[in-house]
């Protein structure tokens, strides 16, 4: 018999608007950065992937770039459909993204009409899938006009490949002027995902008032600083298997400052005594934005993704609880 999702999976987690477009998105969506490539475990992909929409996670986040090698993240994920979630494929939004090198040769990387769109057509196959609910410019492009990229992203949802376009890493000007564009087009910018937590908080002043102007929702990657923010790195232990040791994404051994681990002492403290983990202390702490739609989480096993669920459905923060956590994050 054929894998049956759980009957209750919209009963507890939050779904918020993206932006002023129609689309919602669940306030936590899994990310397929890392975990879901080559070397990685399918059965516990798979069982990753079932936990997380038996929960009510119905975004899942790509890149064409995810993997390694790159590509097999959205190989790994087309077998997950094929294998479970094909029955549900209006109830689920993927999302990917192109703007990092794929291929060799001046058409494999940045912001052109040509790679975009082969890069789309690449992905696609690769899922199995004749559209992308999201696709995202990965990264802005220096060289290329904005005005190319944000017709292509306009020429693919016109071709049927994408229902909605967004962009990510852009900063807030970068935001505007690809909003603009896109709106010219008549092909509206409905969401930008950019990295936003404790630690790292320049969207506060340069894109979150852009997001707010503009009607884009934000989705917040890396909302607990790639495992900084939860109790993994405490008192400076460095895991065998952690990303710090494995040399797995941008977490580097030198990013454990003692400031850092400090305030990461602090903030576990506090979390403790809300009853919360770090961890969902600082998911509910990105989610208290208004413009932030949905904190993009990874997860190597299905209790990470429980307990990621468990923080979307918890209390918000009052004022002097917003209060203590910036004086801890100032020591």
């Amino acid at each position: 018999m054929s894998w049956q999702a759980a009957a209750g999976r919209y009963a507890t987690l939050p779904y918020r608007r993206c932006g002023r477009s129609g689309l919602r998105l669940p306030a936590v969506s899994l990310g397929l950065w890392h975990n879901f490539g080559d070397g990685d475990d399918p059965a516990r992909r798979r069982e990753i992937v079932r936990t997380a929409f038996d929960h009510g996670i119905t975004h899942f986040d790509l890149a064409n770039n995810y993997g390694p090698p790159p590509g097999s993240a959205e190989s790994s994920f087309g077998r997950l459909l094929e294998l479970d979630l094909r029955p549900y494929r209006d109830e689920i939004v993927v999302s990917t993204k192109a703007g990092y090198t794929m291929w060799p040769g001046p058409y494999g990387d940045w912001g052109s009409r040509k790679y975009l769109v082969a890069s789309l057509d690449q992905s696609l196959k690769r899922m199995g899938l004749d559209y992308v609910d999201i696709f995202y410019h990965h990264r802005p492009d220096p060289a290329t006009p904005i005005e190319e990229t944000m017709a292509a992203l306009d020429h693919i949802v016109r071709s049927g490949r994408a229902l909605y376009v967004g962009v990510s890493n852009y900063n807030g000007e970068q935001t505007r002027q690809a909003a603009a564009e896109l709106r010219r087009l008549g092909t509206p910018c409905i969401v930008n995902q950019s990295r936003y937590n404790m630690f790292t908080r320049q969207a506060e002043s340069d894109l979150l008032p852009v997001l707010a102007q503009e009607g884009i929702g934000g989705v917040a990657f890396s909302p607990l600083a790639q495992g900084l923010l939860t109790d993994r790195y405490l008192g400076g232990q460095l895991p065998g298997d952690s990303r710090v040791a494995g040399g797995v994404g941008f977490l580097r051994r030198e990013h454990l400052t003692e400031a850092r681990l400090r305030s990461a002492a602090g903030l576990h403290a506090f979390a403790l005594e809300r009853g919360q983990s770090l961890a969902q202390l600082a998911l509910r702490w990105v989610l208290r934005q208004p413009s932030v739609s949905s904190a993009l989480i990874g997860a190597s096993k299905p209790g990470q993704v429980l307990e990621a669920l468990r923080a979307a459905a918890m209390p918000g923060m009052e004022d002097a609880e917003s209060a203590q956590i910036e004086a801890l994050l100032a020591d």
